[in-house]
């Protein structure tokens, strides 16, 4: 899986993500997009494959595997950091 079919979800407003995974199956013809989150962003990320998949992608795309993990990184004070982390791919059926 290439990051080009990635959507990592941030800060930017919920319906630009939906948006995003709608196109990589429509216009760009992926088999398979991934959604990508860490920390606070992971109920968003739950969110946007709800709503690309329950409305936008109705009966054309399923959830084929949630991956969590945590990653650990040094913080900007210089602590060590646990942050959650969570995957979900989505194909087409």
């Amino acid at each position: 899986m290439s990051d080009e079919n990635s959507i990592f979800i941030g800060g930017k407003p919920f319906m630009n993500y939906v948006t995003g995974v709608v196109m990589q199956f429509t216009t760009k013809g992926a088999d398979e997009v991934v959604v990508k989150a860490r920390g606070k962003f992971i109920s968003r990320a739950v969110d946007v494959v709800e709503v690309a998949s329950k409305r936008f992608l109705v009966g054309q795309v399923e959830i084929s595997g949630i991956q969590i993990d945590s990653e650990e990184f040094k913080n900007q004070e210089g602590r060590q950091v646990r942050v959650s982390t969570i995957d979900i791919a989505l194909k087409k059926k």
